[in-house]
């Protein structure tokens, strides 16, 4: 490639992402320049906005088209697809973004929350993951399915508006399971501590069986008896498989 046309593409770039620190090419008018220039960040805009629509409410229009024109300037991303500029988003504000004195203490989070419902809406399923039925969970490999993820936060993210804004975290954590049911739907379940132990457990066990995990949480909740434990392991995770957030896997 000669050396001219990537020197180029390079300041065609370079002033696409930061028209105000980089100049445009000089043989290339101003009016097409400016279609460019509106096409590529509109396209981002338009995808980052559409996937958190919670925290742009947040912010003013100039607030937002700013802090998504650092992202656009800033970040390096990973992934050429448009689909994965969301998560791009993501990583930016997790790794490069220097939060500012009137950004919301919850913005992570907040932003974390409202990715993952993309994230289990396009997540490929495993092919040897097998459903559960409730009375299957007492003698099978206990997985959590690829379309589910365990969650928890400190801000009650799930109540976050404009109009509700929590300056500090909660008292008790807020736990969530999201998953992508049989019918491809997104679903967020509301749970607790003890559900989020329990799947955490077999997310980093794959493949234990009921046993294995209620020994696993013995060692977190003495106080329980090992009855105590195990009814309530059976039972909760008896309702987990029958949502297909646990499941077992034909290559165990």
């Amino acid at each position: 490639m000669p050396e001219h046309f990537t020197q180029v593409q390079q300041a065609f770039m370079a002033h696409i992402r930061d028209p105000q620190q980089h100049a445009k090419p000089s043989d290339i008018e101003e009016r097409r320049m400016a279609i460019y220039r509106d096409l590529f960040f509109n396209n981002v805009d338009g995808f980052v906005s559409s996937a958190y629509p919670v925290l742009k409410s947040l912010y003013s229009e100039q607030a937002w088209h700013r802090l998504v024109r650092q992202f656009f300037s800033q970040h390096d991303c990973k992934s050429p697809y448009f689909l994965d500029i969301a998560g791009e988003f993501l990583a930016f504000l997790a790794n490069d973004y220097e939060v500012q004195s009137d950004d919301p203490a919850f913005m992570l989070e907040l932003a974390h929350y409202e990715w993952v419902e993309l994230d289990v809406s396009v997540a490929q399923e495993v092919a040897e993951e097998v459903s559960l039925s409730a009375h299957q969970v007492t003698s099978s490999a206990l997985f959590l399915s690829s379309l589910a993820r365990n969650l928890s936060y400190s801000f009650p993210v799930h109540t976050i508006s404009a109009d509700n804004q929590p300056s500090e975290p909660a008292a008790q954590p807020s736990y969530f399971v999201v998953y992508r049911d049989s019918d491809d739907e997104v679903q967020f379940l509301s749970t607790n501590a003890m559900t989020a132990l329990l799947l955490n457990i077999i997310e980093s066990q794959p493949g234990a069986d009921l046993n294995d995990v209620c020994q696993a949480v013995a060692e977190h909740a003495p106080q329980f008896s090992q009855e105590q434990l195990y009814q309530g392991a059976l039972n909760t995770l008896s309702a987990m498989a029958e949502r297909g957030i646990v499941v077992s896997n034909t290559l165990v």
